[in-house]
C-alpha cells in the first residue's frame, strides 16, 4: 500500500472518530411522569438510545483500534489469515480488520453461537 493511499485511510479514519465519538447520551435521561403509557415509551426510547450508544461505542473502539495498526505498520493485514485486505474493502470499511473470507467466517460463527444460546434459553 503506498503511503498516500495510507495517509488517505488515515484521514478517513480521523474523521470517522469524530463523526462516531460526537454521540448522544441526553437520550439516556431518565424523566419522570405521572403518566404509565408515557413511563413505558421513555423506557422504550432509552432502550433504543442505549443500544445506539453501545454500537457506537463498539464502532469507536474498533475505529481507534485501526489507527493503532495504521501507526504499528499492521494496517491492512487480515487478522485472521494474515493476508492483505483487498483495497475496495478498507475503502468501504477502513476499520476492518478482517478479509472478506474471515469477516464471513467469524460472522457464521457468531450466528452459530448466538442460535446456540438461543436454543438453550427456550430449552431451560
Amino acid at each position: 500500500m503506498t503511503k498516500i493511499e495510507l495517509n488517505g485511510f488515515k484521514r478517513a479514519l480521523e474523521k470517522k472518530v469524530i463523526e462516531v465519538g460526537s454521540g448522544n447520551r441526553e437520550a439516556l435521561a431518565i424523566e419522570t411522569t405521572s403518566d404509565e403509557l408515557d413511563r413505558v415509551q421513555n423506557a422504550n426510547d432509552r432502550d433504543y438510545a442505549k443500544g445506539n450508544l453501545e454500537r457506537t461505542s463498539s464502532r469507536l473502539g474498533e475505529v481507534r483500534a485501526a489507527l493503532r495498526r495504521l501507526a504499528a505498520g499492521t494496517f491492512g493485514i487480515c487478522a485472521g489469515c494474515e493476508e492483505d485486505i483487498n483495497l475496495k474493502r478498507l475503502t468501504a470499511i477502513p476499520w476492518t480488520s478482517y478479509c472478506i473470507v474471515c469477516q464471513e467466517a467469524a460472522d457464521r460463527e457468531q450466528n452459530a453461537a448466538g442460535s446456540e444460546s438461543g436454543t438453550s434459553l427456550l430449552a431451560a
